[in-house]
């Protein structure tokens, strides 16, 4: 069966459309609002969210891998593909430890992709991601795993705001008996930072980070900070005139090219 490119948005959940992608045997990228999942052969091999810390960044933050062989890799093999095996055969990096860090990636990016089962944007078939094959997941089980968790962290605290809003510490509520985790979580609280960039500030996973943001949100330690006031609108003296064009949303691949691209500058 030919799977046929999807250019607009439709009715069809991104996991139902997994689904029938898996079972096509596709290749691909499948866009959604919040990120873009790779499939090979029917198979899940890496998932991005521009609300997720990048693979590079857990990689290099956590001192796993020097920033200068991450981008080496990438310089060398990003064209083809295989900046995975690039990092292996190059020394750079041990095979299984570039497993475990990218399974973790992979599964973070997925809750976000899928927490809210939205329709899916377009289906490109025959796009590779740059990483090349690492290790690939079947599509029930990455469903399966993004449902687990996403009861789990409503079950210790239902607001899901908690999981991409920046958020700020409640003053004086701190005890001194906090475990060690929560307490450096905690410490990355500072009214900016969402529970993504406190992820990749403390080199680990985000969803390591969410269950920990969440305890901290269940005992009334940390909070939402509320989005800046809409501007006043004009008054109904102004002369009429037409409504201004809406200005569309990045979609997800714009935003990770534009993540690489600030990356790169600041490089």
């Amino acid at each position: 069966m030919t799977t046929t490119i999807r250019t607009s948005r439709t009715d069809e959940p991104a996991s139902a459309l997994l689904g029938t992608l898996a079972e096509q045997g596709a290749s691909g990228a499948l866009s959604t609002e919040s990120g873009i999942v790779y499939l090979a052969s029917g198979h899940v091999v890496h998932v991005e969210s521009a609300v997720t810390p990048a693979l590079g960044d857990l990689l290099t933050h956590s001192g796993a891998l020097a920033p200068d062989g991450w981008w080496a890799a990438i310089d060398q093999a990003g064209r083809r593909c295989g900046v995975g095996r690039q990092l292996v055969d190059s020394g750079h990096l041990a095979a299984g430890a570039l497993e475990l860090c990218h399974l973790g990636a992979l599964f973070d990016a997925a809750y976000f992709v899928l927490a809210h089962d939205g329709p899916a944007l377009r289906f490109r078939p025959g796009v590779a991601h740059w990483l090349g094959a690492v290790r690939s997941v079947p599509v029930d089980a990455v469903l399966r795993e993004s449902r687990r968790r996403r009861e789990l962290l409503h079950r210790i605290w239902p607001e899901p705001c908690v999981d991409l809003a920046p958020l700020a510490r409640v003053p004086d509520t701190a005890p001194s008996d906090l475990p060690a985790r929560r307490s450096r979580t905690l410490a990355q609280v500072d009214g900016v930072r969402t529970a993504a960039q406190i992820a990749t500030a403390l080199a680990c996973r985000t969803f390591h980070t969410l269950v920990e943001l969440r305890r901290l949100a269940a005992a009334g330690m940390v909070v939402p900070v509320a989005p800046a006031p809409a501007p006043a609108s004009a008054s109904a003296s102004a002369e009429p005139g037409p409504a201004p064009r809406p200005v569309a949303p990045d979609e997800p691949d714009t935003a990770l090219l534009r993540r690489l691209l600030h990356a790169l500058e600041a490089l």
